[in-house]
């Protein structure tokens, strides 16, 4: 018996049921969008046969087909008797949230005869109303952005509400060298005094003790260091629940070599401590 997951796609058009598909396959999912309902259980074979398919599938199936409401329910029933998880995410949003959508994108509703939008929604809500009794999920986009939409299905999918991993980079870099193009954050510390004028410090870096004491042991740093925690730990929570999975902070002085690298250091010990996934960069530690 097979315990593969297979989640099915269905709901309103315009209501994010692309836009779910690219969370599960940023999540591992092996995707097929818009597959006819009866190629379904040749198509879960054919993974059930390892043919480069993961252990989770998610397949779009919806009004584009005309013909998938037709033995919809012992399609299922079929799926289920194999053995397989699933799962059916029904996707929604209000008459005024489709109408708005489709004129903004310009796009067709696949029901509308002669561009009637209104029309093909109304339409649509009468075909799929016995469907969306079947599902396992249904999810409302109405009020929703795409990150939100995105963070609410891998919610979903790993059945908790800790929601999307926020992975951290936080960079040093010299302005001297240009702002890193990838930079979400960008912190000058150029205000500080600075090392490369101690002639003992300055073929250090901001790795060195004696680079981080001179940096730190300031006030003006101790005080921006604390701004800076508090900032952090105000942020990162509400980019996490945004839906944001990547953020990138970028530190820079004149050289990128002594300064930054030592504030780089210090905030990400505190980044570890708040138990943050962390890569640590220093660009242009090297250049002269």
């Amino acid at each position: 018996m097979s315990r593969k997951r297979v989640v099915i796609i269905t709901g309103f058009s315009g209501s994010g049921k692309s836009s779910a598909a690219r969370a599960l396959e940023d999540e591992g999912f092996f995707v097929v969008d818009n597959l006819p309902l009866a190629l379904l259980p040749q198509f879960l074979s054919l993974a059930e046969q390892g043919v480069g398919f993961t252990e989770n599938i998610a397949v779009v199936i919806d009004v584009r087909n005309r013909d998938f409401l037709s033995g919809f329910e012992s399609m299922l029933q079929v799926v289920r008797e194999a053995g397989y998880n699933l799962e059916i995410y029904f996707f929604e949003a209000s008459r005024d949230a489709l109408i708005r959508r489709y004129s903004e994108t310009r796009r067709r509703h696949p029901l509308a005869t002669e561009g009637n939008v209104p029309e093909g929604i109304r339409r649509e809500e009468e075909l799929l109303s016995g469907l969306k009794r079947l599902a396992t999920k249904i999810i409302d986009s109405s009020m929703l952005s795409p990150h939100q939409l995105r963070a609410q299905v891998i919610q979903l999918v790993h059945g908790k509400e800790s929601g999307i991993p926020l992975i951290v980079q936080i960079q040093s870099f010299g302005f001297r060298w240009g702002i890193p193009p990838d930079s979400d954050l960008v912190m000058d510390v150029r205000f500080l005094p600075n090392p490369h004028f101690v002639p003992e410090l300055q073929p250090m870096s901001g790795l060195d003790k004696s680079v981080r004491e001179f940096v730190l042991s300031r006030g003006p740093c101790r005080e921006f260091l604390d701004y800076s925690r508090n900032m952090l730990k105000f942020l990162l929570p509400h980019y996490q629940k945004e839906g944001k999975s990547y953020l990138t902070i970028s530190i820079g002085c004149t050289g990128g070599r002594h300064r930054s690298v030592a504030i780089v250091e210090e905030l990400s010990q505190f980044l570890g401590g708040e138990k943050v996934p962390l890569r640590v960069v220093h660009r242009d530690i090297h250049k002269e």
